[in-house]
């Protein structure tokens, strides 16, 4: 019998699926919206939208949750065109963390 090697993920922060009311409003370039959270990790997030975006942009992102404001910056590292882009934090604020940690927290036991 043949066995497929297994390969591992190459994230390093698994993603959790985000419950309907996880949205953030972002800036890319000159473009700003409001879009709903597909999955979110300690590493990034996929958020919905149909604007195509350039692998490598520069995203500024703002959290929309109870848990309290999570700024962050991010850049484009997966575009799939219709449904949305794959955003990896590059900065997030100090401050902001504690809520982040919260965010996921709630979304792990949501799911």
């Amino acid at each position: 019998m043949l066995q497929q090697p297994v390969s591992p993920s190459r994230r390093r922060n698994s993603r959790v699926e985000t419950p309907e009311g996880v949205w953030v409003y972002w800036g890319c370039g000159r473009r700003d919206d409001t879009s709903r959270v597909r999955n979110l990790s300690l590493g990034g997030l996929f958020i919905e939208t149909r604007e195509p975006n350039v692998l490598g942009a520069s995203t500024q992102i703002e959290f929309l949750v109870q848990e309290g404001q999570i700024r962050a910056e991010a850049v484009v590292r997966h575009v799939n065109s219709g449904r949305g882009v794959g955003l990896k934090f590059t900065a997030i604020r100090d401050e902001d963390c504690p809520h982040l940690a919260a965010l996921l927290i709630r979304v792990k036991h949501s799911s």
